[in-house]
């Protein structure tokens, strides 16, 4: 039983962690793409075109933060992660959205955010996780 309540808290805690560099590598592409300001393909695009800068592509630095992380935790499942994150990244290629050095930055941008948020684990570990209260009963 102890075993298992220990599993549930490590797992809590790599999914915590992941979202954590998930989030971390959305706002540090926004933060690039700010100072960058390149803009977006004129192509003729199959949805809609965002209105922000195009360098580097948020959606391949969140996959790939995310794909990096969870694959440091469970490496078994490396090849489908990484391969969900070249599809995702390939599509804002396909649907004209990004040029292909935005990707390729967005998925070094996210893969050097996954690799320091887990080598930072040690130090972020020693913080704990908030709980919410337990409601009152009745």
């Amino acid at each position: 039983m102890l075993t298992a309540v220990l599993m549930i808290a490590s797992r809590r805690r790599q999914v915590a962690f992941t979202v954590f560099a998930v989030v971390l590598a959305d706002v540090l592409a926004l933060a690039v793409k700010a100072v960058v300001e390149r803009p977006r393909p004129h192509l003729e695009p199959l949805v809609r075109v965002p209105t922000d800068w195009s360098f580097p592509s948020g959606h391949s630095a969140t996959s790939f933060a995310g794909a990096t992380m969870l694959s440091l935790f469970f490496p078994r499942l490396a090849p489908v992660l990484y391969g969900l994150a070249v599809a995702i990244a390939f599509s804002r290629i396909y649907v004209g959205v990004h040029y292909p050095l935005d990707v390729i930055g967005g998925a070094a941008l996210g893969t050097a955010v996954g690799w320091g948020v887990f080598r930072a684990l040690p130090t972020l570990e020693r913080f704990p996780l908030r709980r919410r209260a337990a409601p009152p009963p009745g």
